[in-house]
């Protein structure tokens, strides 16, 4: 069985769409049908599409809230004794999105196939990435699906809170900044240039700062086209720089030295890391497999590479926080904790807490930085504003000495 998209018009000719389950397109219709639907498109779901080598759609990725909500509901429903197909299935029926209840029936369909939930997930790789298939995949191997996905549930959870508040967090610094660059540009493109003409007009002797205002708003006024092409070249060519693996290494080993990027640098991604190994190692994944998806996970490649070898410290019987320790880029707490749970036998409840921990320190540093950021956005824009007043103030100030 596979899962299609459709649209069709009721007896009442009003279109109609959603997702139905069938063995083809054309049987598919004859469901239809048989429910007083007159189907005018039918195509299999777009995740199927491209599983398949069509290469002609683009299937949504699930947003993260969408699969907040769909762990959370699948969790609810497993935990009551429901079978896995029939939770998809009240999981699908309540989405209200098209796309996200096309991607549930399409993983369902493939479990009806005979496939475990972890193996139809994969389809699906761009939704849900390595640690939650590897989590689901020990929750059925274990015969606790329930608790793994109540587990699995809180991680998406607690990934998704952290992740809003950091977003909200940086929503009033962007909208200063944009607000900074729109005034000021109006002023050098609109106003300055007429005033700067009156001041010309008089021929007098100018300060150098109103030369410079002068050459600043006639190139602005001449080729603010190349200011923009120019802001682009450079965003391609540092997005094409940093593509290369080489200097994407040696970047992301700056960070670990610079000032203010290296505390929120290092407490991020020990809290990603943290986190994915407490909720793997919770769930019943072996320690070696664990650390080496939570690896994948990292975003910092320099560090990434770096706790590839930890891994293979491990694997070859190297405790984990002296294999954590040789990294040189964990938080010394990290260790200590670390170290803790291995001699008590609670790594898993000890990661929990480091990972709790690191991500609420990532939140302070980031509030403190945003916080630290605003004043100096209005330092830095009174004092344009205020150059220019001058450039143009003095000049005018000197013609009226002279009448």
């Amino acid at each position: 069985m596979a899962a299609f998209e459709y649209q069709a018009l009721d007896g009442r000719g009003r279109t109609q769409k959603g997702v139905i389950e069938a063995d083809s397109a054309r049987h598919a219709r004859s469901l239809l049908r048989d429910q007083a639907l007159m189907p005018t498109k039918v195509n299999v779901t777009a995740s199927q599409s491209v599983n398949k080598g069509s290469g002609l759609s683009f299937p949504r990725k699930l947003r993260h809230l969408d699969r907040v909500l769909f762990t959370r509901q699948l969790a609810t429903l497993v935990g009551s004794s429901l079978p896995v197909e029939a939770a998809l299935a009240a999981v699908a029926e309540q989405a209200d999105k098209q796309y996200v209840k096309g991607l549930i029936m399409a993983v369902r369909s493939k479990v009806l196939e005979g496939h475990s939930l972890a193996v139809s997930l994969g389809d699906h790789g761009n939704s849900f990435n390595s640690l939650y298939r590897a989590t689901v995949a020990a929750g059925e191997q274990s015969g606790f699906l329930d608790k793994v996905l109540e587990n699995l549930a809180d991680y998406e959870e607690r990934q998704f809170s952290a992740t809003r508040n950091v977003e909200m967090a940086m929503i009033y610094p962007a909208v200063l900044l944009s607000m900074a660059v729109l005034i000021i540009s109006g002023l050098m493109v609109y106003i300055v240039p007429d005033m700067v003409n009156v001041i010309v007009d008089t021929g007098q002797e100018l300060p150098w700062f109103t030369t410079v205002l002068i050459a600043i708003t006639e190139f602005m006024a001449s080729y603010w086209w190349l200011l923009i092409v120019g802001a682009v070249l450079a965003v391609v060519f540092v997005r094409w720089l940093l593509a290369q693996r080489p200097m994407r290494l040696r970047w992301d080993r700056w960070k670990f030295e610079m000032p203010l990027v290296q505390r929120v640098t290092r407490s991020a991604n020990a809290a990603r890391y943290t986190n994915t190994l407490a909720i793997l190692t919770r769930s019943g994944v072996p320690l070696v497999e664990a650390m080496h998806i939570a690896s994948g996970v990292v975003s910092n490649q320099w560090l990434q590479r770096a706790l590839t070898e930890a891994t293979q410290r491990v694997s070859e019987g190297i405790s984990l926080h002296i294999s954590l320790a040789k990294v040189g880029q964990m938080p010394p707490m990290l260790l200590h904790m670390v170290a803790a749970g291995e001699q008590s036998g609670t790594l898993d409840t000890m990661l929990g807490r480091v990972a709790d921990f690191q991500q609420s320190e990532v939140e302070r540093v980031v509030s403190a930085l945003v916080k630290l950021f605003e004043p100096l956005m209005l330092l830095l824009m009174g004092g344009v504003v205020l150059f220019i007043v001058m450039a143009i103030l003095l000049p005018m100030l000197s013609m009226n000495q002279l009448v």
